[in-house]
């Protein structure tokens, strides 16, 4: 029976864990604290608090669960700026290769390395130069994980049952067509990334990058035109664009060719097609029903 170490219990990590433990694998999950831990104590597989960047604290989870096939680093930096990213992805990949030699280690990083702005498609051979700091930490961590055998899994942007920044903004009145809507955006559910680490880790891809995205990128204008439709609601305003997003500010079309290659197929191959049933999870009615329930 295979196992895996998930750090990072989280959005993701929660995800993958039911999947990776239905499908037989023994599980462990690693928080932060000791609080996320306790709220975690009905699930199937083992959870424990330890910190991903501190040496001794990983040795002493090695030495209380053991050895594993696997290591998944899924934890977020918390919204944080770059010194977040230097801890928690940088300095916290180096500790689990340290930590656990013996693993596979995959990373899920970040399609916002790709910094190209002419809403070309990409893919893992494109050019990956990201223009700010936390996108150059993030290609760090991933030289660590690759140079230890891992795997990169560049995901797109996460959303899923309760979570859409997208669909949040738009209901928040906060959302605009930046530069006309034009920018070019590339999502993936959470579930179906979720099975998408299993099929990278069931591949035993060595040193891969694959990225994690659905099948149709979409224009900010046409999500948008979805969120609307669905919503019976008017589109937001034109707007200009945030030049300043933490991740940087791209337009690009990525390509999932190489993870389908591994027999990947998404349940949810577009936002459109999603989008109901992650309404649902916020508390929206059913389309033309006159929005929030």
């Amino acid at each position: 029976m295979p196992d895996l170490l998930i750090a990072g219990c989280g959005f993701l990590g929660e995800a993958a864990a039911a999947f990776f433990s239905a499908a037989g694998w023994r599980v462990v999950g690693l928080t932060g604290s000791a609080e996320s831990a306790a709220r975690l104590t009905h699930k199937p597989y083992r959870v424990e608090a330890a910190d991903i960047t501190d040496a001794g604290s990983l040795a002493r989870t090695r030495a209380s669960v053991g050895p594993f096939d696997f290591v998944l680093h899924c934890a977020s930096s918390g919204r944080g700026g770059a010194g977040s990213y230097q801890q928690i992805y940088v300095n916290g990949c180096a500790r689990l290769a340290e930590a656990f030699p013996e693993a596979r280690l995959l990373f899920t990083s970040s399609t916002s390395v790709y910094a190209q702005t002419d809403g070309a498609w990409v893919d893992e051979d494109s050019p990956a130069a990201p223009d700010g700091e936390t996108g150059r930490l993030l290609l760090e961590a991933e030289r660590i994980v690759r140079s230890a055998g891992g795997c990169v899994l560049r995901l797109g942007g996460i959303y899923g049952p309760g979570r859409s920044v997208l669909l949040r903004k738009f209901l928040d009145g906060r959302a605009t067509l930046e530069e006309g809507g034009g920018r070019w955006i590339n999502q993936i559910h959470r579930d179906d990334a979720a099975r998408a680490i299993f099929a990278v880790a069931e591949a035993g891809a060595a040193g891969a990058v694959i990225n994690v995205v659905d099948d149709e990128p979409a224009t900010q204008r046409t999500v948008h035109g979805w969120i609307a439709d669905f919503l019976g609601q008017p589109m937001p305003p034109d707007g200009p664009a945030d030049r300043n997003r933490k991740r940087g500010w791209t337009s690009k079309r990525v390509s999932n060719a190489r993870l389908r290659a591994l027999g990947w197929e998404p349940d949810f191959p577009s936002y459109r097609a999603a989008l109901p049933s992650v309404a649902g999870t916020l508390g929206v009615g059913e389309a033309g029903g006159g929005g929030v329930l």
